[in-house]
């Protein structure tokens, strides 16, 4: 998939998810394949420009974290399009605009989803972005504020002629924030309103439900999320299931574990040891819904503090997890993944099953 001069080697794309899709993740994600695209969380315009510290954090990269969009959120045009400047000096591969964020703050300002509502406002300030970089802009919306404003394709339209490069389309409303069924149907409406290219995004969770949205909306890839942060390895299971048609066999629980204490390392080596292992307390229960019975470890793996803390927990967990499996360490059979386990397993229409929302900064709406 290409986005305008940026060309991705998978058209698979992991979103911006706020507090959690940070370089310690997109660095872990990318390590295990499959990801074409990382976007960052979503940055203040005005406080990149201002060098604000948090600011700086959340566009921080590394060679490995390649190629890259920083994500802007803002709504006074001249600030947009000196951040996006800045994006580009950053060396960012491209600048995506957040027109989707729901969360009041962001949108009493002008920004996030508030974008949708004036449309030629908006699509002025995407022009002056365009106009300022050489780099690709995308932009991140909704399908509209609500059901009787679903202004997403005549939004597409006006992005398309100020010359944006792609769209990456969740199929929500903002009203909804991540509730209901995402709508396929309004993802092919934006595919059907633009020639430039549509990533699809929303409740993606497993390789065949990356396929059924590219295949029933036409769109050009297909942009992850929660589903990412609940399965570090979909982006490689997907581009081996687009790729070759047969679905990988699921990581087992040493990989698991591997992957998870080298997600930590990762936070420790960025945050340091005792802020990256109080940030990593919220992490380490998403990858535990795959591990089985896991309710005494994520007791003990909460209040972790250090890297001692959570070899401890880990050593303690493994002795207590052996009650529930066989010789060969499998989980028994009365033991098996619940119906969300079974969700990411690909054994459930997603479309029909709750995805948690991450506790964080964007429970807070």
């Amino acid at each position: 998939m290409k986005i305008g001069s940026l060309e991705l080697e998978t058209p698979l794309c992991l979103s911006p998810l706020a507090g959690y899709t940070n370089l310690p993740f997109r660095r872990v994600v990318r390590e295990l394949g499959g990801c074409g695209l990382a976007t960052t969380d979503l940055v203040n315009a005005r406080s990149l420009l201002e060098n604000n510290r948090r600011a700086l954090e959340l566009v921080a990269t590394s060679p490995d974290d390649r190629p890259w969009a920083i994500q802007l959120f803002g709504a006074v045009a001249s600030e947009m399009r000196d951040a996006a400047m800045k994006c580009e000096d950053l060396g960012a591969n491209s600048v995506d605009i957040n027109m989707g964020c729901p969360v009041r703050k962001v949108c009493r300002v002008g920004g996030g989803s508030a974008m949708m509502t004036e449309l030629g406002k908006t699509a002025e300030l995407v022009k002056g972005m365009v106009e300022a970089v050489k780099i690709p802009v995308t932009a991140k919306m909704r399908l509209g504020w609500d059901e009787k404003n679903l202004t997403a394709p005549d939004l597409a339209k006006a992005l398309e002629e100020a010359g944006i490069s792609a769209i990456f389309v969740h199929g929500r409303t903002r009203q909804q924030g991540f509730a209901g069924r995402v709508s396929l149907e309004g993802i092919a409406s934006v595919v059907a309103a633009v020639k430039l290219p549509v990533i699809g995004n929303g409740d993606v969770t497993t390789p065949e439900g990356a396929k059924r949205m590219m295949e029933e909306t036409g769109c050009a890839g297909v942009s992850v999320g929660r589903g990412a942060f609940l399965n570090p390895w979909i982006f490689r299971a997907t581009a081996h299931f687009l790729q070759k048609g047969e679905l990988m066999s699921e990581p087992d629980f040493e990989e698991r574990i591997q992957v998870m204490t080298r997600h930590l390392e990762r936070n420790i080596e960025f945050f340091g040891e005792e802020r990256g292992c109080v940030l990593f307390r919220k992490v380490i229960p998403w990858y535990a819904r795959r591990f089985g019975p896991s309710s005494e470890f994520k007791k003990a793996a909460v209040r972790i503090s250090n890297r001692s803390d959570y070899e401890k927990a880990l050593g303690e967990y493994r002795g207590w997890r052996k009650q529930f499996v066989n010789e060969e360490g499998e989980l028994l059979e009365k033991f098996a993944p619940s119906k969300l386990q079974a969700v990411f397993a690909g054994d459930v229409d997603v479309e029909r099953s709750e995805i948690p929302v991450p506790k964080g900064p964007i429970s807070n709406w």
